[in-house]
């Protein structure tokens, strides 16, 4: 996977936030006041014209590039059986040469896709630890002498406030500003000893 060039681009992102636009700041120190939006100058969903205009592409991180496929296999599979992909599996290697990293690990994950409406992007891909220990690579089944522990990427993301328009201090009903925000994303899994025997 490549997750460096994407992280990259979000923190270089961030860093010119920072520099130009204090309106995008999103930190109690700032010293812009970010702008009010109302709900017929932006829809929900959509992240500002102007920080769009300078070339942000979250579709360059794994956690926003994956959500399309996960969603078009979301709507091949719905028949399949949801055990199959929620259980700790058996790994046998004649069946997954051809799988992709994350079902051919020995600490084996899946994604799912997270959703939050005051948050852009909007939609992210998770990813979820499918066993507690880790496959031994000879038996194929899993084992306590290993954990699988979650791989974090940090991602920058826009967070929906509540705002207001008239100066008063309260929120006007449907307005709102945007705020920047590292979050920490699960990107994937690996296996490390465990803290205790």
């Amino acid at each position: 996977m490549t997750l460096l060039p994407g992280l990259l681009f979000l923190t270089w992102l961030h860093t010119c936030l920072a520099h130009h636009d204090p309106s995008l700041r999103g930190h109690p120190h700032s010293h812009g006041t970010p702008h009010c939006y109302s709900a017929e100058e932006l829809p929900l969903g959509h992240a500002p014209p102007h920080l769009l205009a300078r070339g942000a592409k979250w579709g360059q991180a794994l956690p926003v590039a994956l959500v399309s496929s996960l969603e078009a296999a979301s709507h091949r599979g719905r028949h399949e059986r949801p055990s199959a992909t929620t259980q700790c599996p058996v790994l046998r290697p004649e069946e997954v040469l051809e799988a992709d990293t994350h079902q051919r690990s020995i600490s084996p994950w899946r994604y799912r896709v997270d959703t939050d409406e005051d948050r852009y992007p909007q939609k992210l891909a998770f990813a979820e630890c499918l066993c507690r220990g880790c496959i031994d690579a000879r038996t194929g089944r899993e084992t306590a002498a290993l954990n699988s522990v979650r791989l974090l990427q940090s991602l920058l993301v826009l967070r929906r406030r509540p705002c207001s328009r008239d100066g008063s201090g309260l929120p006007t009903p449907g307005a709102f500003a945007f705020h920047t925000e590292f979050i920490h994303v699960p990107v994937g899994c690996t296996c490390v000893l465990p803290r205790s025997v």
